[in-house]
């Protein structure tokens, strides 16, 4: 006696491939019968003038006009900073003159800013009250204009 060719997982992928033949017809029939119930005008939705969806069109008496002119794009101009807001003070944490580097601790922020010699306007040495200005550097925010804070 010869073995039957269809094996069970043969049977499972049939049985699938019907169940979703017959899910798909039950579909097709569904949306028959169901023709006249989703016409375009259930489908359009407004958004007043508040943000919020509605399903009423908005009142064409509450419409802004707008003129070309005020519409700005892009990035708004920033105000420049008052010179006396960039000026920041700080102690001398570390010094070293042979390498010609070290770095101040901001008294405002707690933060470590790094120094450069060249950026110096007169010699300092470790914990001596500085004022600075910041600028961004290669590797974080560099110290520049320092000198030794005389309040």
């Amino acid at each position: 006696m010869a073995r039957s060719q269809e094996t069970w997982n043969k049977k499972e992928i049939q049985n699938k491939k019907d169940k979703k033949r017959k899910d798909k017809e039950a579909k097709k029939l569904d949306r028959k019968e169901n023709k006249g119930s989703s016409s375009l005008d259930d489908m359009i939705a407004y958004v007043d003038e508040n943000g919020m969806i509605s399903s009423t069109p908005p009142d064409p008496t509450k419409k802004a006009k707008i003129k070309l002119e005020d519409i700005q794009i892009g990035v708004s101009r920033r105000a420049e900073p008052d010179p006396e807001d960039l000026i920041q003070k700080g102690i001398v944490t570390y010094m070293n003159d042979a390498k010609g580097f070290g770095f101040i601790r901001n008294l405002k922020t707690q933060e470590s800013i790094f120094v450069h010699k060249k950026e110096l306007l007169e010699a300092v040495q470790e914990n001596n009250k500085v004022t600075f200005e910041v600028k961004p550097g290669p590797k974080g925010m560099n110290a520049v204009n320092v000198k030794i804070d005389r309040s």
